[in-house]
């Protein structure tokens, strides 16, 4: 067989394998956006059949009467991840600048950090819900919404660091040794050039760390608990959206799991909302 013929056999070869590849690729992907979309049109299906002004303006109802709403879960909800994302972002921002700007890798406490937050990105959220629950709860002696904004906290921290650490780390070292060659004190250069320069990932870390403790069940399971009626006393067991959606979807009455899907709906819509200003933000930068 000639050369030429060879580098035929070759390349029809590779390019076999290719196509090849390239269908597993796309099988494995049609696999997994039928999914998703068959999600997204249940939820869609279900969910706007119980949404509603009265979702918005009435409690949670008893079991099998009709009207109710989500009004005490939702204001749960957004005081939590609230709080918890005051909490958990200037702790997460102050880490990523230690870890990007003061030591990046050289000492073994910057080392002893990041394998730190690797294990808490990692780690299941039930875990840090029964962290906060044997710390917290059991001490007190009472589930309370602030053991529920100390779970989320946990989430949100770990998140906020490592996107901080990397777009800082993506800032030009010109920008900074500009500002030093002009006599710059160096928590002035970070705060007023870099941070600046990194303020839309930064933003972007942080909604992402919302929109994933937006949906979190597991860890208000152990700490904020439930509760049918509005409240708003932090020291006291609160209801959130998430674990009422549990609550209602495992029941057996039907006006609760409409309930339920409307939960689901109005928080899919969230994340889809915080999912979307984080690109907006990305795509600007």
């Amino acid at each position: 067989m000639s050369t030429a013929a060879q580098r035929m056999a070759l390349y029809r070869k590779r390019k076999g394998i290719n196509y090849f590849a390239l269908t597993l690729s796309l099988l494995a992907m049609a696999f997994g956006v039928f999914w998703l979309l068959w999600i997204l049109w249940e939820t869609l299906r279900l969910g706007l059949g119980g949404f509603s002004l009265s979702l918005f303006t009435q409690m949670t109802p008893p079991p099998n009467e009709d009207g109710g709403g989500l009004a005490n879960a939702i204001f749960g909800s957004f005081m939590m991840v609230l709080l918890a994302t005051f909490v958990g972002t200037p702790i997460g921002i102050m880490a990523g600048v230690f870890l990007a700007e003061y030591d990046r890798g050289t000492s073994w406490l910057a080392s002893v950090t990041r394998f730190v937050n690797d294990i808490l990105l990692s780690a299941p959220s039930i875990v840090i819900g029964l962290f906060v629950y044997a710390a917290v709860v059991a001490r007190f002696r009472s589930f309370s919404a602030y053991a529920g904004v100390f779970a989320l906290a946990l989430i949100v921290i770990p998140v906020v660091i490592r996107t901080t650490e990397n777009m800082l780390l993506l800032v030009p070292s010109s920008l900074r040794e500009a500002a030093y060659a002009l006599g710059t004190p160096k928590w002035k250069v970070i705060t007023m050039v870099t941070l600046r320069a990194a303020r839309a990932g930064v933003i972007t870390g942080v909604l992402l760390a919302v929109a994933r403790i937006a949906g979190e069940t597991a860890p208000l399971l152990f700490t904020s608990l439930n509760n049918q009626f509005w409240s708003a006393d932090l020291s006291k067991p609160m209801a959130s959206l998430p674990v009422t959606i549990f609550k209602f979807a495992m029941s057996p009455y039907e006006n609760w799991q409409q309930l339920a899907w409307a939960g689901v709906f109005l928080t899919t819509l969230a994340v889809l909302g915080l999912n979307i200003l984080a690109r907006v933000l990305t795509r600007q930068k």
